[in-house]
């Protein structure tokens, strides 16, 4: 695995830390044991995320004073993601999902949900969590929510339906999206959160998916499901505004990942073309496969510091909708582009699974629709002009 390009962007020792232990757990640990979390389809690698805790990388990106890494800026965790998921995309996505769950509850929340909530997500036996807004009528448009929360005597009661949640039914703790009126759209949201054993609350069967395995998604039924008042975040209405800000960091990280596993499409490709020999010399040497592969750099190169820059100016404290999502499209996009140009570069082994890049190619998919569809990012992009 290559070394990350920071000549220009100058690390602290705290950050080459934590991003020389991600590369060393990329490839000791994630990449050994990414085709079988592949093949087991719908079961979460339990083992992986113990040890990923143990090293400290599930609560990397939490604060200190609730006992986390204190890599809050974005930055950093881009710099973490995208060498995780140079061992496996999916795997890297559910070692840092922690990290979704905070972003509402840092946006949101009191000091006391806070020191409630994100204690126990750091150290060797943190639980997983989830963030629950997506629904079966619901994805790109998230104000269109219909889950409802009513009030009632010492809180609320939610009512509807979540789906594509990921880590559904695994997580111990979450965040739920709904609507306090249900007569207003983004203004009608409400964050709250719960545990998982909450009366009322059911999971729906392992989804089964095309890629990025290793995240179990279920759906999420509230059937009059109690919720207190306490564990309201932020005020009535003001949900979605915190969704927004959690977006803006999530396709940042995203962009990363997808970086990442373009990565290791490209020099997976790279170094099988320097070995196989086709008319008499390795086809690194043919144009055509050497030019694939210079589009792959160049492409990899450009998502890089796109999510970067995105990254940077959040920690700056900038308006970031549109280079994060300027981001996410050039670097999922250029995902599905380095994992295809991976399995072309391959021809028939390519296609196998004895080798790993159809399993990227798969993966990579997601990255185009997850947090925002390239269709949906076009959009933000475009009503920023």
């Amino acid at each position: 695995m290559s070394e990350l390009p920071t000549e220009l962007v100058p690390l602290t020792t705290e950050q080459r830390d934590i991003v020389d232990v991600s590369r060393a757990f990329a490839r000791e640990e994630i990449r050994p044991r990414a085709r079988a979390v592949d093949e087991a389809d719908t079961e979460t690698p339990w083992d992986l995320w113990r040890k990923a805790a143990k090293v400290g990388i599930t609560g990397f990106m939490l604060p200190k004073e609730y006992g986390g890494g204190g890599y809050t800026d974005v930055f950093t965790q881009v710099l973490v993601q995208e060498e995780l998921c140079v061992g496996d995309l999916g795997i890297g996505n559910l070692l840092c999902s922690n990290g979704f769950f905070a972003d509402p509850l840092l946006a949101l929340g009191s000091a006391e949900q806070k020191r409630t909530w994100l204690t126990p997500l750091a150290g060797p036996d943190t639980p997983m969590t989830a963030l629950a807004t997506t629904e079966p009528g619901s994805g790109s448009d998230a104000a269109s929510i219909v889950t409802t929360a009513t009030r009632t005597d010492g809180g609320y009661l939610l009512s509807g339906q979540k789906a594509w949640i990921s880590n559904a039914g695994e997580a111990e703790q979450y965040v739920v999206f709904a609507k306090t009126d249900p007569s207003q759209r983004s203004r009608g949201v409400s964050a709250f959160l719960f545990r998982k054993g909450t009366q009322g609350v059911s999971f729906g069967e392992p989804m089964r998916k095309m890629g990025q395995r290793a995240i179990v998604c279920r759906e999420i039924f509230f059937s009059g499901a109690f919720v207190p008042e306490a564990d309201r975040l932020g005020g009535e209405g003001e949900g979605f505004h915190g969704l927004m800000r959690t977006f803006d960091i999530s396709r940042a990280v995203l962009g990363a990942a997808a970086t990442g596993v373009a990565r290791a499409a490209y020099e997976y490709a790279r170094d099988y073309a320097k070995t196989r020999l086709q008319f008499g010399k390795p086809i690194i040497e043919h144009q055509a496969v050497a030019f694939r592969l210079a589009d792959m750099r160049t492409r990899i190169e450009q998502a890089r510091l796109m999510t970067w820059r995105a990254a940077k100016r959040l920690d700056a404290g900038l308006d970031a909708t549109t280079e994060a999502a300027m981001a996410k499209l050039t670097a999922s996009e250029t995902a599905a582009y380095c994992t295809w140009a991976a399995v072309q570069t391959l021809g028939g082994w390519g296609y196998s699974r004895e080798f790993p890049v159809e399993q990227w190619m798969r993966d990579a998919k997601l990255e185009e629709i997850e947090e925002g569809t390239s269709d949906i990012m076009r959009l933000i992009i475009s009503r920023s002009m």
